[in-house]
């Protein structure tokens, strides 16, 4: 022990020591200016602001600036396609030369999606599903039917389109609604032929009421009886109608 502090009080250590604690001081000399010139300590760079302008020239003014850059794209219906809507960092802010500027930018094709199964929902969840796709509501379109504003239908572009089908998002898509009345006037069946039974159970099947029964001649046998002719008569062609409830009357003979 009593050796050991002898040599403290030695010159060799006394250089030595030196020599260690100058080393140090380098070192640490050499470290700072090297990590000041790798960071390039106070130089900075302020953003420019690129939204609102052409992709073309967003990039020539970064590359004048030494920035690097990223483009990625989305689609919206109402902007001009090649404009910067978003940047990151945002302009004004101080940052490193070569450093990587994040653009977004309008691209001109619509992505596709898509069309999600609407039959059967109510009008709201119908719109609010619509939305999430990207899509959006066109006309709607009211028909006769019980459902009061439930989908019956889903056309685009005047056709009607299934579930499934890939269309570009953003487009507009026109629904068929019931009005929840149902029809109000219906077709008129022919009776002519059928007996007094089978022509209730026509009449009651298309909405209509029985009127007045009239039997022409001797009738022996009603059960049997058929119909020969009725008021209002059937229109062959379809194109007629009459309000649900209308009466329709009679005349029978055998």
């Amino acid at each position: 022990m009593s050796r050991f502090f002898q040599y403290l009080r030695t010159q060799t250590f006394r250089k030595n020591l030196i020599i260690a604690l100058i080393s140090g001081i380098v070192f640490l000399l050499l470290l700072f200016y090297s990590l000041r010139f790798y960071t390039r300590h106070g130089e900075s760079i302020e953003v420019p602001s690129l939204r609102g302008i052409s992709i073309d020239e967003a990039v020539n003014r970064l590359e004048s600036r030494g920035f690097r850059y990223q483009v990625d794209s989305v689609y919206q219906a109402d902007k001009n396609p090649g404009l910067v809507i978003e940047q990151d960092p945002d302009a004004g802010t101080n940052v490193k030369s070569n450093r990587t500027l994040y653009l977004t930018i309008i691209t001109k094709n619509a992505p596709e999606v898509q069309l999600p199964d609407l039959t059967e929902m109510a009008l709201l969840e119908a719109m609010s599903t619509l939305s999430n796709y990207g899509l959006k509501l066109g006309d709607t379109i009211y028909i006769p039917d019980i459902a009061r504003d439930r989908v019956l239908d889903v056309k685009y572009g005047g056709q009607k389109i299934n579930a499934g089908q890939p269309i570009p998002k953003g487009s507009k898509i026109d629904l068929v609604l019931g009005n929840g009345m149902g029809e109000s006037e219906v077709y008129i069946p022919d009776l002519v032929g059928y007996t007094l039974d089978e022509a209730i159970f026509s009449l009651k099947g298309a909405s209509l009421t029985l009127g007045t029964v009239r039997y022409m001649g001797p009738v022996t046998d009603s059960t049997s009886a058929k119909v020969v002719s009725q008021t209002p008569e059937a229109d062959p062609d379809g194109e007629k109608k009459v309000s649900i409830g209308t009466s329709v009357n009679l005349a029978l003979s055998n």
